[in-house]
C-alpha cells in the first residue's frame, strides 16, 4: 500500500458518518427554528471529523501499546499493529490532530462561554484517553458512556446551541437517539473483539456482560434510539412527515437481527459500517422530516 492509503486506512473513514450524524441532527433542528448558519455548520462538521480521526489514531496507537490489537483480534489489521506505521509516527500524528482540533475548535467557539471551551477540551481529552495513556477509560468499560455523551448529547445540543444560542431541553430526546445509535456501533465493535479484548485486559461492557447479554444490550440501545425519536415527534407533532425517520427502522432491525444471529466475530464486521451509515441516514431523515 502507498503511504497515503496506509494513513487513510488508519483514519478509519468508515467511522466518519458517526462524526457527522450528531452535527447534522443539531443543524437540522436549528434550521427548523429558523436559525441556521453555513459557517457554523461547516466548522462543526470539520471539527467533528478531526475529533473522530484523532480518536481513531489514538485508538490505533493505544490498543497496539496495551496489547488489544494482536493476532487474536478478529477485526481489520491496524496500522501500528501491522508495523505499517511506527508507534512513534502514530504518536506524532495524534499530536498533530490534537493541534488541528484545538485550532478549528477555537475558531468555531471563539466568543462563546467558558463552558464551550471546557467542553471542547474535554472532547479532545476523551478522544485520546479512550485507549491511549496510562489509564484508558475504554479498558474499564466506560466507552459507552463517553460515546453517548459526546456523540449524542454534546454533539447535537452543542451544534444546536451554536446555531440558535438557545437551549431547548426537548432536543435531549433526538440527541439521545443519536447517542444510543452511536453506542450501538461501538457495541458491535466490542462484541466482535470480545475475546481478544478479554485476553488483553480490555474489559469493555460486552466482556463484562458476556456474548448473550451483550446482544440483548444491543437491542436495548436500538429500541431506546427509536423510542426517543418517536417521543420527540409526538411531543412536537404537526404533520405526518415528521415520522420520515422511520424509513431507517428496517435497517435498524436488520442490524439487531444480524448482531443477534451471527456468532462468529468475523461475521460482525460489516454490521459496524452498516450501523454507522444507518445512524447518519437517521439524522438526515429525521432532520428532513421536521423541516417539511
Amino acid at each position: 500500500m502507498s503511504r497515503i492509503r496506509i494513513w487513510l486506512s488508519a483514519f478509519r473513514l468508515r467511522t466518519l458518518p458517526l462524526a457527522t450524524a450528531s452535527i447534522a441532527l443539531g443543524s437540522f433542528l436549528a434550521a427548523a427554528q429558523g436559525a441556521f448558519s453555513w459557517r457554523i455548520a461547516l466548522l462543526c462538521f470539520l471539527t467533528a471529523v478531526l475529533l473522530q480521526v484523532l480518536s481513531n489514531l489514538a485508538n490505533d496507537f493505544g490498543d497496539s501499546v496495551h496489547g488489544a490489537d494482536s493476532t487474536r483480534r478478529a477485526g481489520p489489521l491496524r496500522a501500528t499493529q501491522s508495523g505499517s506505521i511506527s508507534a512513534g509516527a502514530m504518536r506524532s500524528a495524534v499530536v498533530v490532530f490534537v493541534g488541528l482540533c484545538l485550532a478549528f475548535g477555537y475558531w468555531l467557539i471563539r466568543g462563546e462561554s467558558l463552558i464551550f471551551h471546557a467542553a471542547g477540551l474535554a472532547a479532545i481529552a476523551a478522544a485520546v484517553a479512550y485507549t491511549a495513556g496510562p489509564k484508558p477509560y475504554g479498558y474499564v468499560g466506560l466507552g459507552d458512556i463517553f460515546v453517548f455523551v459526546f456523540f449524542g448529547i454534546v454533539g447535537v445540543m452543542g451544534s444546536y446551541y451554536l446555531h440558535t444560542h438557545d437551549f431547548n431541553f426537548e432536543i435531549l430526546l433526538p440527541a439521545a437517539s443519536c447517542g444510543f445509535f452511536c453506542v450501538a456501533v461501538l457495541n458491535v465493535n466490542n462484541i466482535r473483539d470480545m475475546e481478544s479484548d478479554r485476553l488483553a485486559g480490555k474489559i469493555t461492557l460486552p466482556v463484562r456482560l458476556g456474548p448473550g447479554r451483550a446482544r440483548i444490550y444491543h437491542w436495548f440501545l436500538l429500541m431506546l434510539g427509536i423510542s426517543a425519536a418517536v417521543a420527540y415527534v409526538i411531543l412536537n407533532y404537526s404533520h405526518p412527515l415528521q415520522f420520515l425517520f422511520l424509513i431507517t427502522l428496517p435497517l435498524i432491525l436488520w442490524n439487531g437481527v444480524a448482531v443477534s444471529s451471527r456468532k462468529e466475530a468475523c461475521q460482525l464486521d460489516p454490521y459496524l459500517k452498516q450501523m454507522a451509515v444507518t445512524t447518519l441516514l437517521f439524522s438526515f431523515s429525521f432532520g428532513a422530516g421536521i423541516l417539511f
